[in-house]
């Protein structure tokens, strides 16, 4: 029988086979307390008792406890994990314990650390899925080459042996379940490319409103330089998917500029209005500026997000959610900042009269020379404001819809399909918006101010209470129905866009 990298304490904590850690896992090669009785598992080794199975897990944990306080520190995993010939770096040790710190107490108890290795082997499963290329149960040198190939990383055969050698510890130069799991079971495995490469979001889908967290990638993709072309991928599936839904877009905007309970603007009216003021071309008012603002925002918010990482944390791992999150929310503010005015443009062409302006410039001139600089401006707080619930609520609905179907569905590969991406996509967008619209409709409104004759000059506060007061609660959401109906074709074509560009500019789809 082969020697295990790692100690039979930590080798029979989980079954060979692989299947889940539910009461009952077969002990590994080594595991006190051999084979028990009762049905087999999945690997057809008879089944241990819950009992057998937690007093393993106990007695690892007590091995790694050094100092017997019923919680592992990073101390003590570097103590205990060297004792049992497992030697990590400090900076190993950190993320296990901060991917187990349920609490935030800066340690693991036994809960949190049985937690994190159910969880830690179901991602390695993902990972040896995704490197046996011919689906044999083994690991070797050309599976591992043409991995990493298909990440954009190009490594010699010769390379791709030393890499095996590591970790195979009976000669046979492939690596099975067993030699994978026991070698990474306590090592970190937080940056997984599989699941980064399938579930990008904010890149891939566009609904007008990018005020989205930008997605992770992977370290090989930043040093090969895919990520630029996912970046101009995603920036054309935007031109796309936003022009063929700039009359819904246009809608949206005059039923929350000129709807009230005296104007009660429908959607078929609304589309009738248009084309009798300004013909079929009319639809599409605005879209050009709105096209034009994707590359610059894009572009500043993805750059602003790695250096704001960089301070966090650091660009070699993960970022935790609310790391994320705040990241996110800087980088938009930032992004939103440098390109407001063009904000305020898109607003007022969309609501420009036929023969208003003969084009942005004109538009831009009119506004400097009439209002002054600080019109461009206009509306900037509430924007700013629904940053936060649009760009949190759209990363917490994401994912935790990715992380449900990942631990219910993912068995042989972190690839959702095509059809739960888009669900996902489209549920956790249309939550962002509904959480935002109210500061989406009254920063609309502050934009539109001086193109709307005898308005007067009104504040965020202001412009709330007179809505209330007027029209309800309900007025905080004009437009809200041309805005939803604009959400699926938006995210589905931008989709199709996306993954036709990315074959066009060389990025493999996997």
């Amino acid at each position: 029988a082969r020697r295990s990298l790692a100690s039979p304490v930590v080798s029979g904590v989980l079954c060979p086979c692989g299947s889940p850690r539910a009461s009952g896992a077969a002990p590994g090669p080594g595991a006190e307390g051999g084979s028990g009785g009762g049905n087999a598992g999945p690997c057809g080794r008879s089944v241990c008792e819950a009992s057998d199975q937690d007093r393993r897990l106990r007695a690892l944990f007590q091995k790694l406890d050094v100092n017997r306080d019923g919680a592992l520190c990073i101390h003590d995993l570097a103590v205990g994990l060297g004792r049992l010939g497992l030697h990590r770096t400090e900076l190993d040790l950190l993320k296990i314990v901060k991917a187990g710190d349920k609490d935030l107490d800066g340690q693991l108890d036994f809960e949190e650390f049985v937690h994190y290795l159910q969880d830690h082997e179901k991602k390695l499963r993902l990972v040896f899925k995704s490197l046996d290329k011919k689906n044999d149960g083994r690991i070797d040198a050309q599976e591992i080459v043409q991995s990493l190939r298909d990440l954009g990383v190009k490594i010699s055969e010769q390379q791709a042996e030393k890499i095996l050698k590591s970790m195979d510890k009976n000669g046979t130069m492939t690596i099975d379940w067993n030699e994978w799991r026991d070698y990474h079971l306590l090592h970190p495995v937080e940056n997984i490319p599989e699941i980064i490469l399938y579930w990008k979001h904010s890149t891939i889908f566009d609904v007008g409103e990018n005020l989205t967290v930008p997605d992770e990638f992977t370290v090989e993709e930043r040093q090969t330089g895919m990520w630029w072309r996912h970046l101009v991928a995603g920036g054309g599936a935007g031109a796309v998917s936003r022009t063929c839904t700039a009359p819904l877009d246009r809608l949206k905007v005059l039923m929350q500029v000129h709807a009230s309970r005296s104007n009660n603007m429908c959607i078929v009216g609304g589309f009738t209005q248009m084309i009798r003021e300004g013909g079929p071309r009319s639809l599409w008012r605005g879209n050009g500026i709105n096209v034009l603002k994707i590359a610059p925002e894009s572009a500043i918010k993805f750059m602003a997000y790695e250096q704001i990482k960089r301070f966090i944390g650091t660009d070699q791992e993960m970022l935790r959610i609310h790391e994320r999150l705040l990241a996110g929310s800087l980088a938009g503010a930032i992004a939103q900042s440098s390109i407001y005015p063009m904000e305020v443009l898109k607003t007022r062409m969309a609501l420009r009269k036929t023969g208003q302006y003969s084009g942005m410039l004109d538009c831009a001139k009119n506004i400097l020379s009439k209002e002054g600089m600080a019109a461009f401006y206009k509306g900037y707080i509430p924007n700013m404001l629904g940053i936060i619930p649009y760009a949190g609520i759209d990363l917490a609905v994401y994912e935790t819809l990715k992380n449900a179907w990942l631990q219910r569905y993912a068995v042989n590969s972190a690839d959702p399909g095509v059809f739960v991406l888009l669900a996902c996509g489209t549920i956790s967008s249309t939550c962002g918006q509904l959480a935002s619209y109210p500061l989406a409709l009254v920063r609309t409104r502050m934009q539109a101010q001086a193109s709307v004759e005898g308005a007067p000059e009104v504040t965020m506060r202001g412009l709330f209470k007179h809505i209330l007061k007027t029209e309800g609660a309900f007025g905080l959401y004009r437009g809200l129905a041309p805005n939803f109906m604009k959400v699926i074709p938006a995210v589905s074509i931008s989709y199709v866009v996306y993954e036709n560009l990315k074959m066009t500019l060389g990025v493999q789809s996997r």
